[in-house]
């Protein structure tokens, strides 16, 4: 057990580790996800910096996503995942209550985009 004991100190500190430079999505245009957001109704559900009405209370705060390891408490926070959760969230996790969108996978990497300047926790 205790030759484990280094890997798991490792894994722990680098979930803890805030250093990382923001996640960067090539192609995506935050100013255009934030947009998106917009149009399609996001902040009905989530309170979102950059926009100020509605402020939704039904899901979480996006307010430091960008710096969440984790999508939903259950998904690696990674550019890919975080796209197709945007894209169709009960496909990754069937009791979300968030509903699949009417957006395509470039407005879903714009979004994304968007989401990873939220870092302000």
């Amino acid at each position: 057990m205790r030759r484990w004991a280094p890997l798991a100190a490792a894994l722990l500190a680098a979930c803890a580790d805030k250093t990382h430079p923001p996640r960067v999505i090539a192609g995506a245009d935050p100013a255009r996800g934030l947009a998106v957001m917009e149009r399609v109704g996001c902040a009905a559900c989530h309170a979102i910096p950059g926009i100020d009405w509605p402020r939704g209370l039904a899901g979480p705060s996006l307010d430091g996503f960008g710096v969440s390891p984790m999508i939903a408490g259950q998904l690696p926070n990674r550019p890919d995942v975080l796209t197709a959760w945007l894209i169709d969230a009960p496909s990754l996790s069937p009791d979300t209550g968030m509903p699949p969108m009417p957006i395509s996978e470039a407005e879903a990497r714009d979004v994304a985009a968007y989401l990873y300047t939220l870092d302000d926790r």
